[in-house]
């Protein structure tokens, strides 16, 4: 696994065994290191993460239902079964490193049965010896030779690596020329296994660590490869049993001079500082994981399930196991060097995925923990600009993650660590980490500040001092957290001014208070400006969509900044408290619920009135009886209908693992299943059409054509050799096909037949594009290259070299390319000349859809990150104009109009943007693409799919979900 860097799913039912089985892996590659996403032990929540198109490593449950996910490259190692399955073909390991690796192994674990095969060979001296090796147990010597076995392994396959360095500062490895000894050394051709390791992340973080350091000087791995090559006992490289130990001495701090005081000795590492209770809560944990294991003890090998106090012991163990690697991965993740990145590191990625997949909020709470304690031990808080990113990112998943679970525990301590934490910026001020948090709705809700509140009063120290006074102190601390996090100044007062009135203190106070609060709202605003407001995807979800005049609203100017505001003066004295209730009207929305039905019953009519208008635009389709992983809309161009007279014109078509492709006519309210087409015997991964046909792809390896109108099957292309992965249906009775073998394809339906291979690439190809009017095709995938190809002329115009990972998207428009890559970019391109024009580098995750506004010469791109970025070409080159937040998982889909703009995402959220039409007369004043306005986004609900489409002249957008569910979005209708 660790050679071929695939992604390692390892399945078992005990839960102890997953980590047991993932540790001794990380153990038995040494000197390497997996470098990669390691999660010993995956959650129920977070199977999503098997998708992941990044080399992992992961333990899961047997008992985790894993039918409804593609598994596509996924090798799954089945510890109960032992047996290994994946969808793809594994390079084999090389010979003869193989034959001796297993013999080794063999030899190791079963010595009886390799001892009666030595003595029938009289390969041994006495039986004497053999009974010796049959009869002695299991213990720590098997356990370093098994890992020495390991370790001649791999100083067999890189043997002479050394002689293969450039000389230079960077040491540079050079692949090409030990591929070619090795092949003329064992008389085999190249190895695509060995390839791969020597480009792995652990073989160059091997050279870079040990080459020019200490380390060197113990490195096993070379003394193993020079004892083998002087005929010596390859035991003879590990230290001597007999050597002394190492002594730590440390001077008696009470001396003051370093090396004049007493020394002392130490066994073992200082044991962190906890309280009473954190002490007592600890023991409490381990008395039972030890009473757990001495009952596990007393069962019998037979006994058919695990008993409830075994999984209990075992779960107290899996915590512990957790929060002891968050804190390494924490350290780790502050000591990477300065060029690099934290966001791309391993660390960073194992960080986020423990906090995303943990639905008991273990992951989330214990970073935060490891932070806190980091900060308790003297740390001063302050992060470089790249580790400031990646603290904040991992912070808002951990708050997210525990607001959906009602852990205010962990909020609240995320609240607090991230007022410690801390960015320098050029004028040397800092830029806490608390500020770009505002973005969380959980600073809105009056009961959070509420609860916080009463925790400080139970936890001050001084509860001797004046009630009112200790009430003012905890007030001060909820202000000063208001005002870091940006929350805007009314709100802000109106949580201060209804927590104070409810605690009964004076108004001297309360207005010394408010006195404060404004003092520092305005030092916020002269360094940092006034606060943009939050994002409308934070509204909460019975709230209507936004109209067109949201748009305008959103213009205008906050009240304090405009002048229309009240002074906080009058806002003491004032009787009216018709314009304070309308200014804090939607934190009054989350008060208690006593509260709130006191006077508000007419607006909760008004608003479950609302959610049913609401949900009548939505429709559901139900027909597949699996996930949908394909979905195509039918568009008036690809019909020619050029009157509106066409019927098929508005269709949505999908696919499904459950091999069937489904037409769906949306004007058939109730009934919208038009026709099941079936004949494919795996799942579909792509559809098209035209005026009379539909095409699909599927992993069947087959293209199979439909007619539309009698639902029959036409034709039945056959001729790749792995899963077909993009169909486009040409003029002219043509279809255009790729798949995973790296090839694109031209076929001819009327005569069932290849007409010619246009196109190969080195990977799969994932994307692809092609111009009908100029016959220029564009395809990309795993290799990260860009392939232009003209068919007409039947040549290759250039290959566009550039990104570093997958290329999961592009776009072609006239003379422009466009692509996304995994590698967190998207790349401008001219496709006449060959040439990268601009590298657009501002997401923080791989880039799964890239759109170009012909309208606008603008571009869109979407990533992981669940940003909405707009780009747009002028004088100085290509730079971002509009960042939108309404979404908060990965962008599946950007279709972009004339006018309007679909985008959809994976959480299944949905929006649709327009751009206003320019009024006669009136000059385009500003950016373009900053023009384009959110219309309407539809009520999202609770599921996960994998592929989106718009129909923007219907103003539609459709969406398949993992549960087989189609949700149909119609913006057009009133709400």
């Amino acid at each position: 696994m660790y050679l071929r860097l695939s992604r390692d799913l390892i399945d078992a039912i005990v839960y102890s065994l997953l980590s047991l089985a993932s540790e001794a892996i990380c153990h038995l590659i040494y000197p390497f290191r997996w470098q990669h996403v390691y999660i010993p032990l995956l959650f129920f929540s977070g199977v999503d993460y098997i998708d992941a198109p990044t080399p992992y490593m992961m333990g899961l449950h047997s008992g985790v239902d894993t039918s409804n996910l593609g598994m596509d490259g996924v090798v799954i190692v089945d510890l109960e079964f032992n047996q290994i399955t994946t969808t793809e073909e594994i390079p084999p390991i090389p010979e003869p490193e193989l034959s001796l690796l297993r013999g080794e192994i063999l030899k190791l674990l079963h010595p009886n049965v390799v001892g009666i095969d030595l003595m029938r060979a009289n390969f041994c001296g006495s039986s004497d010896q053999n009974l010796k090796i049959i009869n002695k147990p299991w213990g720590e010597d098997h356990d370093l030779q098994l890992r020495l076995i390991f370790l001649k392994f791999f100083a067999s396959i890189l043997a002479g690596y050394r002689n293969f360095m450039e000389n230079n500062a960077t040491h540079v490895f050079n692949t090409q020329a030990f591929l070619k000894k090795r092949s003329r050394s064992t008389n085999q051709p190249s190895e695509p296994m060995i390839a791969q390791f020597l480009d792995s992340h652990g073989f160059l973080d091997y050279l870079e660590s040990g080459l020019g350091s200490d380390e060197n000087n113990d490195n096993l791995l070379d003394k193993l490869q020079d004892a083998l090559g002087r005929g010596q006992n390859p035991l003879s490289i590990l230290p001597s049993i007999l050597a002394e130990p190492e002594i730590v001495t440390i001077s008696d701090p009470d001396v003051g001079v370093s090396g004049s005081g007493a020394k002392y000795t130490y066994d073992r590492f200082p044991s962190n500082v906890r309280t009473e209770e954190q002490e007592e809560k600890r023991k409490q944990i381990l008395a039972a994981v030890n009473g757990a294991i001495e009952y596990s003890g007393r069962q019998t090998p037979s006994s058919p399930s695990i008993s409830s106090l075994e999984r209990a012991a075992e779960r107290e163990r899996m915590v512990l196991d957790i929060k002891v690697k968050l804190q390494g991965l924490w350290l780790r993740l502050l000591k990477l060097e300065a060029g690099e990145d934290p966001l791309s590191s391993f660390e960073y990625g194992t960080i986020l995925a423990l906090i995303e997949s943990d639905a008991e909020g273990i992951g989330g709470s214990g970073f935060v923990e490891c932070i806190r304690e980091h900060i308790n031990s003297g740390w001063h808080g302050q992060l470089t600009e790249e580790q400031f990113i990646a603290v904040k990112e991992l912070l808002k998943t951990a708050i997210s993650r525990a607001t959906s679970r009602n852990d205010v525990l962990t909020i609240r301590d995320a609240l607090e660590v991230s007022a410690e934490m801390y960015k320098k910026d050029a004028n040397n001020v800092p830029d806490y980490v608390q500020r770009h948090l505002i973005s969380l709705s959980i600073w809105e809700e009056l009961r959070f500040w509420e609860g916080y509140f009463d925790y400080l009063v139970e936890q001050s120290s001084d509860k001797s001092a004046n009630y009112a006074a200790l009430v003012t102190a905890q007030l001060i601390v909820l202000a000063s957290h208001m005002a870091g996090l940006g929350l805007p100044d009314n709100d802000a007062w109106y949580i201060i001014e209804t927590i104070a009135e409810r605690n009964n203190i004076g108004y001297k106070l309360l207005i010394k208070l408010r006195g404060l609060l404004s003092h520092i709202h305005q030092l916020r605003i002269n360094y940092w400006g006034v606060s943009s407001g939050k994002p409308q995807s934070l509204l909460p979800p019975g709230l209507s969509s936004p109209r067109l005049k949201d748009a305008a609203d959103e213009n205008q100017e906050p009240l304090e900044a405009s002048g229309v505001g009240r002074s906080w003066v009058q806002s003491m004295f004032s009787r009216d408290t018709s314009s304070r209730t309308n200014s804090f009207s939607r934190v009054r929305k989350w008060a208690s619920d006593g509260a709130a039905e006191n006077g508000n019953a007419r607006k909760q009519d008004m608003s479950s009135a609302g959610q049913k208008k609401t949900q009548t635009n939505v429709r559901i389709l139900r027909g597949h009886s699996g996930p949908v992983t394909a979905l195509h809309c039918v568009t008036r161009r690809e019909v020619w209908d050029l009157v509106g007279d066409r019927e098929d014109a508005g269709f949505f078509i999908s696919g499904s693992t459950d091999c069937t492709v489904k037409i769906w006519d949306p004007s058939l309210r109730g009934s919208e299943l038009r026709a099941t087409l079936q004949g494919h015997t795996r799942t579909i991964r792509a559809i098209s059409s035209d005026r009379g046909k539909v095409v699909s792809g599927s992993d069947d390896l087959s293209v199979i054509v439909w007619d539309k109108q009698t639902t029959q099957l036409l034709e039945e292309l056959k001729g790749h050799d792995a899963q077909v992965s993009c169909v486009r249906m040409l003029s002219g009775e043509r279809v255009l096909t790729a798949a995973h073998d790296g090839t694109v394809k031209m076929w001819d339906v009327r005569t069932d037949t290849c007409v010619a291979t246009v196109g190969r690439c080195s990977s799969a190809v994932l994307c692809m594009e092609y111009d009908d009017t100029s016959g220029i095709l564009a395809a990309a995938g795993r290799d990260a290259v860009a392939n232009i190809w003209d068919i007409r002329a039947g040549r290759q115009m250039h290959k566009l070299l550039g990104h570093t990972k997958w290329i999961r998207s592009i776009r072609m428009v006239g003379d422009t390319l466009i692509t996304g890559s995994d590698d967190w970019t998207a790349r401008v391109w001219t496709v006449s000349r060959g040439t990268c024009d601009a590298v657009l580098a501002c997401h923080a995750g791989p880039l799964l859809c890239v759109e170009y506004s012909a309208s606008d010469k603008g571009i869109i791109t979407g990533s992981t990150d669940g940003l909405l970025r707009f780009w747009e070409n002028d004088e100085e080159g290509i730079k971002c104009v509009k960042n939108v937040t309404i979404h908060t998982a990965p962008i599946l889909s950007i279709n972009a109009g004339e006018q309007w703009l679909g985008v959809g995402a994976a959480d299944n959220s949905m929006s649709l943007f327009q751009r206003p039409q320019e009024r006669l007369g009136v000059p385009n004043i500003g950016s373009k693409m900053s023009g384009w306005q959110l219309y309407r986004t539809p009520q999202k609900t609770n599921a996960v799919v994998r592929c989106v489409v718009s129909d923007l002249e219907r103003k539609r957008i459709c969406s398949g979900g993992r549960n087989g569910v189609l949700r149909l979005w119609e913006a057009t209708i009133n709400i």
